[in-house]
């Protein structure tokens, strides 16, 4: 399987978000970068609808940073569009985890257009920046939603 294969796995967690002027460039369109933020956005929501949100892993002293991001850019997102950030959990290894995204605008007649599709992977790191593997209970509780 190409790394590069966005495939959206059961479940997908879906949010919707305004696009607020001041995500927009000076040609009017979402600023490129502002999708990661998105994707973040999709990610720490669907963590949270597991009951496992960040803050509790970060109280256990770990914390998931970026270490690889991929965007496929497909039409742009412009100030006040209503978009839905779809996610969804592909990968979870003993240090690492991998989230899908979508990012989706509707329109009036119920057309979706497609604006951005990607991933984003995750280490598992303590406070000192060390690799660590994820403790057996989060791994579990992400796992499933990876074989649902």
């Amino acid at each position: 399987m190409s790394r590069l294969l966005i495939k959206m796995t059961a479940p997908v967690f879906s949010i919707s978000h305004r696009v607020i002027y001041g995500d927009t460039d000076a040609g009017g369109v979402v600023y490129n970068a502002n999708f990661l933020r998105y994707f973040e956005m999709g990610r720490t929501e669907m963590m949270r609808s597991l009951s496992l949100p960040y803050s509790l892993i970060e109280e256990r002293g770990l914390i998931l940073p970026v270490t690889e991001s991929y965007l496929r850019y497909k039409a742009p997102a412009r100030y006040d569009d209503l978009i839905t950030i779809n996610t969804s959990l592909a990968e979870v290894k003993k240090y690492s985890s991998r989230f899908n995204y979508r990012i989706v605008r509707v329109d009036e007649n119920d057309n979706e257009q497609l604006l951005v599709k990607g991933f984003t992977v995750h280490a598992c790191i303590n406070r000192d920046g060390k690799l660590t593997p994820f403790p057996d209970d989060i791994l579990n509780t992400m796992k499933k939603l990876c074989q649902s």
